[in-house]
């Protein structure tokens, strides 16, 4: 035992360490510079650059990194670049753990909810910022223990490097050894000293963890302390919600937008045109979705998108807004071609979000696709500031005005994970009229929420309809809300109109077979 616990302390094995910590730093921050490069070439929609990525990825996961080590001391002197054994064993170290942090970057950002990615293009968010501000905060929550784990395998392959004379911990205690016979008391204490180091690595993972979770409570005391300042640094005090209180569903909390449909609805009155829509087309490989789609909607109208699922409205949502690209047939919002230019050419997506942005397109997701990593004030607040310019007090105000009109002040500082899905929902439509979009698109808005909670989404739309001035298009499945908000009802079935006009002609009195079943299903579903 005591020769073990001189082991421990010998200046010398202490140097070895020294030098296993310089190697493992170079080939844990060049692994994961290079990592980025490989991951960004692979997720690119530049195929070169793809393939190029993957034949460095398949060169170096199929070769050992003994073999590599060899080929940087040995094989590039003759070369002309001559390295250090330190240099050559960190270049090597970084060329080998490369591949696997581009991996597990690449699985990262795969593993963000693509929903999110097309919410933030909606918003108008440009593919850079929405990698920074949506996708890699995200993509490294969940990367952080493979990371970790990662960090752990480079220090125990730092010790190949003393296959090329690197004098770090396992060189060194290798020659003490030959040179003492004391195998088991230095080989021992060597175990321990790698333990000692990779446990430090394991705590700098969980404190990163537990630094990144949004929901350990003194984040939640934070955010909630933050989210009551008010514009001049004093406290507000915001009512929580009694628990044992039942909601009553005459209100629903729902605020000023859900209690205009209690009363009548103002006069209704149309401008020019804001969207056309001229012979849209749009397939998935052998599936042809949108067949000839015609289809223009006045400045202030409501419209009705009905038809049964797999009839395309869904798509032409989407087309409208440039989410998916066209195959044929052309759009335009407010006169703008959204993702054209001038010359008919199709813009990269950096312009897109621009034209959405100036077009005022706002949107809601039939899945809601909130920023998981953010509160309900700040997925409304937050774009506002990124896209739009504001402040952080203005974007602040304009979020707390419009939770509250939804309904949901109260719940202003949860995550997304902590709500139901119709308080997901508000709060998705209040994102979407935080920047006062002239066109508001709403995809099934209410199709993934459970029956009991579809009233009180559909309350919040009916007001905001009944305000007048903001033109919607709705695709729904509740024939008695369409006959209750919209200025027109637009029946689609195979891709193509079937059937438009007011809802008492198209719901009320259907001329056309297939409209006439659709609307025997649903009246018997709401029955």
């Amino acid at each position: 035992m005591t020769e073990f616990l001189h082991y421990l302390t010998l200046p010398y094995l202490l140097d070895g360490i020294v030098f296993t910590l310089r190697l493992t730093a170079m080939g844990f921050v060049g692994g994961m510079i290079l990592g980025l490069l490989l991951a960004a070439m692979q997720l690119t929609r530049f195929r070169a650059l793809t393939w190029a990525a993957r034949a460095y990825v398949t060169l170096y996961r199929g070769t050992p990194l003994i073999l590599q080590l060899v080929f940087v001391f040995s094989v590039l002197p003759r070369a002309g670049i001559v390295l250090s054994p330190l240099a050559a064993g960190g270049l090597a170290l970084a060329l080998n753990e490369a591949v696997f942090f581009a991996e597990i970057f690449r699985s990262g950002v795969k593993g963000v909810d693509p929903g999110q990615v097309a919410a933030g293009r909606a918003l108008g968010l440009r593919p850079a910022l929405l990698m920074r501000r949506v996708v890699a905060p995200q993509a490294l929550r969940s990367m952080v223990p493979s990371l970790g784990s990662e960090a752990v395998a480079t220090m125990k392959n730092s010790a190949l490097a003393s296959i090329i004379a690197v004098p770090e911990l396992t060189l060194r205690t290798q020659q003490l050894a030959s040179a003492t016979f004391d195998y088991f008391e230095i080989y021992f204490a060597t175990a321990v000293m790698y333990l000692v180091l990779t446990a430090a690595l394991t705590l700098v993972q969980l404190a990163v963890e537990r630094a990144l979770d949004l929901d350990r409570p003194a984040r939640a005391s934070l955010r909630g302390w933050i989210g009551r300042r008010g514009r001049a640094g004093t406290a507000t005090s915001v009512a929580e919600p009694d628990p044992r209180r039942v909601p009553d569903r005459t209100d629903s909390g729902l605020g000023s937008a859900a209690r205009l449909t209690q009363a009548d609805p103002p006069p209704r009155s149309f401008g020019e045109a804001l969207i056309e829509a001229y012979g849209l087309r749009k397939s998935y490989g052998e599936n042809e979705v949108l067949r000839g789609i015609d289809l223009q909607v006045r400045e202030g109208e409501v419209i009705a998108l009905l038809g049964p699922s797999g009839s395309g409205k869904s798509t032409l949502l989407r087309c409208l807004n440039h989410l998916e690209g066209l195959d044929g047939g052309a759009v335009l919002v407010g006169g703008t071609a959204i993702g054209y230019g001038d010359r008919g050419g199709e813009l990269v997506e950096r312009h897109v979000a621009r034209q959405r942005v100036e077009a005022g397109v706002g949107m809601v997701f039939q899945q809601f696709n909130l920023f998981h990593h953010l509160t309900a004030r700040e997925n409304v607040a937050a774009p506002l500031r990124w896209v739009h310019g504001w402040s952080r007090e203005e974007a602040a105000a304009r979020a707390d005005e419009l939770l509250a009109q939804v309904g949901m002040s109260h719940r202003a500082d949860a995550l997304p994970r902590h709500m139901s899905g119709g308080q997901q929902q508000r709060v998705g439509i209040a994102r979407a009229l935080a920047s006062h979009p002239k066109v508001l698109l709403l995809d099934e808005p209410t199709s993934a929420l459970d029956p009991e909670l579809v009233a009180e989404v559909l309350g919040v739309i009916q007001g905001l309809a009944r305000q007048g001035g903001l033109t919607m298009i709705i695709a729904t499945h509740q024939l008695r809300f369409a006959r209750e908000v919209a200025d027109r009802v637009v029946f689609m079935a195979d891709g193509v109109v079937v059937e438009q006009g007011t809802a008492e002609q198209v719901i009320g009195d259907p001329q056309v077979e297939a409209t006439r079943r659709f609307v025997r299903a649903m009246d018997s579903a709401e029955v």
